[in-house]
């Protein structure tokens, strides 16, 4: 059987059984002709991920472009408030089934005592503190300075995806307003641009199963397996979760609310979920998100120019859902008991740090510190998770960029449009 024939979702699926083996049969010192397997993983791996990073912001632009222009302006707030809304009640139902598993298994209590001695602190936490050093509830205001960027190339180059969104969603807009050749040609310009850059996803996705296959294998011959043993219970809360969240929340949604199928949908976003997996980055995994939305799924471009890059950036359940667990898995590591104030706090903090933190780099640490200053915990806990923080990192991104891809097929589905999956 030839595996280049294979559908591309079963490559991917391939290759990160393959980086499983290899993570667990070799590590960081391991060498192959005199090269060590690890700088060759970090190579290509790193050179996967800036393919995806350099279509980022192209793609996003002529997506929100092309989606505005469509749009007619009777029908911008009904979109618009439709998605806010989708985005707010499913991060909120993530949060609070984290909340709900975190206190049924209590990760935190072992044999009845709390696990700080037992867990220990991270080698690393001089790191951490360092970067979320001086952070705090100030910092969720910083969403606002950030969506109105003073120089949106400069936003651009640095990465500042919400002064972007916020000025395509206004240039798009105004495109539309143009009338005669001028608007016509702007139109034309902007489609074209925007087929260029889903041209030049398909061609970089089938590079994906290598990018992928060095991206996990890299991160498991660091850590390895026997790093996980001493927060195992951590793990599977957060694992659990998140599934429950995942195969169980979202299909409910695909099926009562959208009326798709919802395996259906799964098998057409595998690939933009196993990427998402391997890059913990919705934001790198964004324009195959949009690749399987529209190609796959049927969802047009006027829906998902405006819901996908909008939820990559703000739209985080299972970021959200890990600052929960995380955050009362720590107090519970500390002997802390919390109320139902204090807990209503963290689902509270948790919804609105998933989103205000979101373009901060390591924004999920830097929302948990915000959450344990809340509550009276010092931030050098966050020590304690480190060790599996980088696998969970990678399946709450896929989290976050499924629930990215139901909101675009749902909105579709609520505004009339057919897509390729209803039911």
């Amino acid at each position: 059987m030839n595996i280049f024939r294979l559908a591309l979702h079963w490559q991917i699926f391939i290759a990160l059984i393959l980086a499983v083996v290899v993570g667990v049969l070799f590590d960081a010192s391991t060498t192959f002709l005199g090269v060590s397997i690890y700088s060759v993983f970090t190579f290509v791996g790193t050179l996967f991920l800036n393919a995806l990073k350099m279509l980022i912001v192209p793609l996003i632009m002529s997506s929100i472009i092309v989606g505005m222009m469509e749009i007619q302006p009777d029908t911008l707030g009904r979109l618009g408030y439709k998605t806010l809304i989708y985005y707010a009640l499913s991060s909120l139902v993530a949060i609070l089934i984290g909340l709900a598993i975190v206190n049924m298994l209590q990760p935190g209590i072992a044999d009845g005592e709390p696990v700080k001695e037992l867990v220990g602190l991270s080698a690393d936490t001089g790191e951490v503190l360092e970067r979320v050093e001086d952070r705090g509830t100030s910092d969720l205001a910083e969403v606002f300075i950030r969506m109105v960027p003073a120089n949106v190339v400069t936003a651009a180059a640095e990465g500042q995806m919400l002064g972007l969104i916020f000025f395509s969603l206004l240039f798009g807009f105004f495109i539309s307003r143009v009338k005669g050749q001028p608007g016509e040609t702007l139109k034309n310009f902007w489609k074209a641009v925007l087929d260029v850059m889903m041209q030049m996803t398909e061609w970089v996705m089938l590079f994906a199963p290598i990018g992928v296959f060095a991206l996990v294998a890299k991160v498991l011959i660091v850590s390895g397996l026997d790093a996980f043993r001493p927060l195992a219970v951590f793990f599977v809360t957060v694992l659990a979760a998140l599934l429950l969240h995942l195969l169980l929340v979202m299909p409910v949604v695909l099926k009562f609310v959208a009326r798709v199928n919802p395996r259906a949908h799964f098998r057409a976003m595998m690939p933009a979920l196993l990427t998402a997996f391997s890059t913990s980055s919705s934001s790198a995994t964004l324009p195959v998100t949009i690749d399987c939305v529209e190609t796959r799924a049927g969802v047009t471009n006027r829906v998902s120019g405006f819901t996908l890059p909008l939820g990559a950036t703000v739209n985080m359940d299972g970021t959200a859902l890990y600052e929960c667990v995380a955050a009362m898995f720590i107090a519970q590591a500390y002997g802390l008991e919390l109320g139902f104030v204090t807990q209503f706090t963290i689902v509270l903090i948790a919804l609105l740090t998933s989103i205000g933190v979101a373009g901060i780099p390591s924004a999920s640490l830097v929302a948990i510190t915000i959450i344990l200053a809340a509550i009276g915990l010092p931030a050098e806990a966050i020590g304690m998770i480190l060790v599996v923080d980088r696998v969970l990192d990678m399946c709450r991104t896929a989290v976050n960029v499924f629930s990215d891809s139901v909101a675009a097929v749902t909105i579709a589905r609520l505004e009339g449009e057919e897509t390729k999956l209803a039911a």
